[in-house]
């Protein structure tokens, strides 16, 4: 069993009330390989929601309090995005799940790459709190870009 971003699979959760469908992802779901899981959701957020990007570090720093996480209005959103992450991570224990496919560049799910936290479209190299928080435990974490479905079929 793998956890996919809820986004991936087809469902309008993103912030802008879109989905970002990935069909090898959204067949896994179907097939029941795959379960859904949006952090933001599971955080306490609603959709649509203002954009949010990490400012002052990555997801690590986030969870070491070295760094928040900022709506594009300026309001410090950090406490939704840690609990999110850690209700994802809850979720991905109790399914015992062997991996988990996060939208890249978001704030809570970036594996690799986020948004550089000045609202600009540019990206820098790190984890969102939900990446950093899984990977911290140990659970392996991939984005829809990393060739991750040959590890499954």
């Amino acid at each position: 069993m793998i956890v996919v971003s809820a986004c991936l699979a087809g469902l309008k959760v993103r912030y802008n009330g879109s989905h970002r469908l990935d069909q090898r992802i959204e067949e896994f779901v179907q097939e029941g390989k795959a379960v859904t899981v949006c952090p933001e959701l599971l955080g306490g957020f609603s959709t649509p929601r203002p954009p949010a990007e990490i400012i002052g570090g990555d997801g690590h720093d986030v969870l070491r309090g070295q760094a928040t996480v900022v709506d594009v209005h300026g309001t410090d959103v950090t406490e939704m995005y840690v609990k999110g992450a850690k209700a994802t991570l809850e979720q991905v224990q109790s399914l015992k799940a062997t991996a988990v496919v996060l939208k890249e560049y978001s704030p809570s799910c970036g594996s690799r790459m986020i948004y550089q936290g000045e609202f600009n479209g540019k990206t820098k190299a790190g984890d969102g709190v939900t990446s950093a928080l899984l990977k911290q435990h140990g659970i392996q974490v991939f984005s829809e870009e990393d060739d991750w479905i040959s590890l499954f079929q």
